[in-house]
Protein backbone atom coordinates (compact mmCIF):
# COMPACT_ATOMS: atom_id res chain seq x y z
CA UNK A 1 0.00 0.00 0.00
CA UNK A 2 1.30 3.48 -0.84
CA UNK A 3 2.04 6.00 1.92
CA UNK A 4 -0.77 8.23 0.66
CA UNK A 5 -3.26 5.32 0.80
CA UNK A 6 -2.15 4.44 4.35
CA UNK A 7 -2.55 8.06 5.42
CA UNK A 8 -5.89 8.55 3.66
CA UNK A 9 -7.30 5.33 5.12
CA UNK A 10 -6.11 6.28 8.60
CA UNK A 11 -7.58 9.78 8.41
CA UNK A 12 -10.89 8.28 7.28
CA UNK A 13 -10.86 5.71 10.11
CA UNK A 14 -10.18 8.47 12.64
CA UNK A 15 -13.19 10.37 11.28
CA UNK A 16 -11.11 13.45 10.46
CA UNK A 17 -11.31 15.79 7.48
CA UNK A 18 -8.03 17.00 5.99
CA UNK A 19 -7.59 18.64 2.61
CA UNK A 20 -5.45 17.15 -0.16
CA UNK A 21 -2.95 19.94 0.51
CA UNK A 22 -2.71 19.03 4.20
CA UNK A 23 -2.17 15.36 3.34
CA UNK A 24 0.52 16.37 0.86
CA UNK A 25 2.30 18.41 3.55
CA UNK A 26 2.19 15.50 5.99
CA UNK A 27 3.75 13.15 3.43
CA UNK A 28 6.36 15.82 2.58
CA UNK A 29 7.20 15.89 6.29
CA UNK A 30 7.75 12.11 6.24
CA UNK A 31 10.04 12.53 3.19
CA UNK A 32 12.08 15.13 5.10
CA UNK A 33 12.24 12.91 8.16
CA UNK A 34 13.50 9.95 6.11
CA UNK A 35 16.15 12.11 4.46
CA UNK A 36 17.45 13.79 7.61
CA UNK A 37 17.21 10.62 9.68
CA UNK A 38 20.05 9.05 7.69
CA UNK A 39 22.50 11.62 9.07
CA UNK A 40 20.92 12.92 12.26
CA UNK A 41 19.20 9.88 13.84
CA UNK A 42 16.06 11.86 14.66
CA UNK A 43 13.79 8.86 15.23
CA UNK A 44 14.34 5.16 15.81
CA UNK A 45 11.68 4.42 13.19
CA UNK A 46 13.27 4.03 9.75
CA UNK A 47 10.45 2.65 7.63
CA UNK A 48 8.27 5.35 5.97
CA UNK A 49 5.12 3.22 6.31
CA UNK A 50 5.76 2.92 10.04
CA UNK A 51 6.35 6.68 10.22
CA UNK A 52 2.90 7.28 8.74
CA UNK A 53 1.32 5.02 11.38
CA UNK A 54 3.49 5.74 14.43
CA UNK A 55 4.09 9.44 13.86
CA UNK A 56 1.35 10.90 11.63
CA UNK A 57 -1.70 8.86 12.63
CA UNK A 58 -0.58 8.54 16.26
CA UNK A 59 -0.46 12.35 16.45
CA UNK A 60 -3.66 12.95 14.47
CA UNK A 61 -5.55 10.65 16.88
CA UNK A 62 -5.35 13.36 19.57
CA UNK A 63 -7.01 16.05 17.40
CA UNK A 64 -10.56 15.57 18.74
CA UNK A 65 -9.26 16.32 22.25
CA UNK A 66 -7.07 19.29 21.30
CA UNK A 67 -8.43 22.70 22.28
CA UNK A 68 -8.21 25.70 19.98
CA UNK A 69 -5.81 27.88 21.98
CA UNK A 70 -2.08 28.40 21.52
CA UNK A 71 -0.23 25.16 22.11
CA UNK A 72 3.24 24.35 23.46
CA UNK A 73 4.75 21.01 22.39
CA UNK A 74 7.33 20.15 25.07
CA UNK A 75 10.13 17.80 24.02
CA UNK A 76 8.98 17.94 20.41
CA UNK A 77 12.00 15.98 19.16
CA UNK A 78 11.65 15.80 15.39
CA UNK A 79 8.43 17.83 15.57
CA UNK A 80 6.09 15.15 16.87
CA UNK A 81 3.25 15.80 17.46
CA UNK A 82 3.64 19.57 16.95
CA UNK A 83 4.41 19.72 13.21
CA UNK A 84 1.64 17.25 12.42
CA UNK A 85 -0.95 19.07 14.53
CA UNK A 86 0.13 22.42 13.04
CA UNK A 87 -0.52 21.08 9.53
CA UNK A 88 -3.97 19.87 10.63
CA UNK A 89 -4.79 23.17 12.44
CA UNK A 90 -3.30 25.96 10.27
CA UNK A 91 -5.19 28.71 12.12
CA UNK A 92 -3.75 27.67 15.50
CA UNK A 93 -0.40 28.80 16.96
CA UNK A 94 2.12 26.14 18.01
CA UNK A 95 5.45 26.53 19.83
CA UNK A 96 7.75 23.50 19.47
CA UNK A 97 10.29 23.28 22.30
CA UNK A 98 13.27 20.93 22.57
CA UNK A 99 16.70 21.08 24.19
CA UNK A 100 18.37 19.00 21.44
CA UNK A 101 20.03 21.34 18.93
CA UNK A 102 20.13 18.97 15.96
CA UNK A 103 16.44 18.17 16.39
CA UNK A 104 15.40 21.83 16.55
CA UNK A 105 17.52 22.49 13.43
CA UNK A 106 15.53 19.83 11.62
CA UNK A 107 12.21 21.20 12.91
CA UNK A 108 13.14 24.72 11.73
CA UNK A 109 13.96 23.31 8.29
CA UNK A 110 10.67 21.40 8.19
CA UNK A 111 8.80 24.55 9.23
CA UNK A 112 10.41 26.49 6.35
CA UNK A 113 9.95 23.80 3.70
CA UNK A 114 6.33 23.11 4.65
CA UNK A 115 5.53 26.84 4.95
CA UNK A 116 4.11 26.56 8.46
CA UNK A 117 3.68 30.19 9.52
CA UNK A 118 1.78 29.06 12.62
CA UNK A 119 4.85 27.31 14.09
CA UNK A 120 7.58 28.81 16.28
CA UNK A 121 10.60 26.63 17.15
CA UNK A 122 12.42 27.17 20.46
CA UNK A 123 15.73 25.52 21.36
CA UNK A 124 15.78 25.27 25.14
CA UNK A 125 14.56 23.49 28.25
CA UNK A 126 11.05 23.75 29.63
CA UNK A 127 12.51 25.01 32.93
CA UNK A 128 13.74 28.11 31.09
CA UNK A 129 10.51 28.75 29.18
CA UNK A 130 8.45 31.63 30.56
CA UNK A 131 5.22 32.02 28.56
CA UNK A 132 2.02 30.38 29.80
CA UNK A 133 0.22 28.68 26.88
CA UNK A 134 -3.45 27.70 26.69
CA UNK A 135 -2.41 24.05 26.47
CA UNK A 136 0.71 21.94 26.62
CA UNK A 137 1.08 18.69 24.71
CA UNK A 138 3.84 16.12 24.76
CA UNK A 139 4.60 12.52 24.12
CA UNK A 140 5.02 11.66 27.77
CA UNK A 141 8.68 11.48 28.73
CA UNK A 142 8.18 10.97 32.49
CA UNK A 143 5.52 10.17 35.06
CA UNK A 144 2.58 12.56 35.25
CA UNK A 145 3.72 13.85 38.66
CA UNK A 146 7.25 14.55 37.38
CA UNK A 147 5.88 16.24 34.26
CA UNK A 148 3.57 18.46 36.31
CA UNK A 149 6.45 19.43 38.59
CA UNK A 150 8.33 20.66 35.49
CA UNK A 151 5.34 22.36 33.87
CA UNK A 152 3.73 24.01 36.92
CA UNK A 153 5.61 27.34 36.51
CA UNK A 154 4.00 27.89 33.09
CA UNK A 155 0.56 26.49 33.90
CA UNK A 156 -2.17 28.97 34.80
CA UNK A 157 -5.51 27.99 36.31
CA UNK A 158 -6.81 27.51 32.75
CA UNK A 159 -3.87 25.65 31.16
CA UNK A 160 -4.48 22.06 30.08
CA UNK A 161 -1.74 19.44 29.87
CA UNK A 162 -2.24 16.72 27.26
CA UNK A 163 0.12 13.80 27.80
CA UNK A 164 0.33 11.14 25.09
CA UNK A 165 1.08 7.84 26.77
CA UNK A 166 1.55 4.30 25.56
CA UNK A 167 -0.13 2.48 28.42
CA UNK A 168 -2.90 2.68 30.99
CA UNK A 169 -2.64 5.65 33.32
CA UNK A 170 -5.25 4.96 35.98
CA UNK A 171 -2.65 4.33 38.70
CA UNK A 172 -0.82 7.56 37.85
CA UNK A 173 -4.06 9.53 37.87
CA UNK A 174 -4.92 8.09 41.28
CA UNK A 175 -1.67 9.45 42.75
CA UNK A 176 -1.96 13.00 41.33
CA UNK A 177 -1.55 15.76 43.93
CA UNK A 178 -4.91 17.15 45.05
CA UNK A 179 -4.56 20.45 43.16
CA UNK A 180 -4.71 18.56 39.86
CA UNK A 181 -7.55 16.70 38.19
CA UNK A 182 -7.09 14.39 35.24
CA UNK A 183 -9.00 12.10 32.93
CA UNK A 184 -7.79 9.64 30.38
CA UNK A 185 -9.01 8.93 26.87
CA UNK A 186 -8.25 5.64 25.16
CA UNK A 187 -7.06 6.27 21.60
CA UNK A 188 -7.20 3.85 18.70
CA UNK A 189 -4.50 4.47 16.12
CA UNK A 190 -5.30 2.90 12.71
CA UNK A 191 -2.80 0.18 11.85
CA UNK A 192 -1.31 0.09 15.34
CA UNK A 193 -2.13 -2.87 17.57
CA UNK A 194 -0.79 -1.22 20.72
CA UNK A 195 -2.50 0.70 23.52
CA UNK A 196 -2.49 4.49 23.35
CA UNK A 197 -3.84 6.83 26.00
CA UNK A 198 -4.21 10.59 26.15
CA UNK A 199 -4.28 12.06 29.65
CA UNK A 200 -5.74 15.54 30.04
CA UNK A 201 -4.78 17.30 33.28
CA UNK A 202 -5.73 20.73 34.60
CA UNK A 203 -5.91 22.51 37.97
CA UNK A 204 -8.75 21.29 40.13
Amino acid sequence: MSLSDTLAGGIDTLGLTLSDDQSRLLLAYVDLLVKWNQAYNLTAIRDPQEMVTRHLLDSLAVLPHLGEGDTLDVGTGAGIPGIILAVARPQQAFVLLDSNGKKTRFVRQARRELGLDNVEVVHGRVEQYRKAPSQIICRAFASLSDMLALMTPIMTDNTRLLAMKAASTEEELATLPTQWQGRHHTLTVPGLDEPRTLVVVNKA
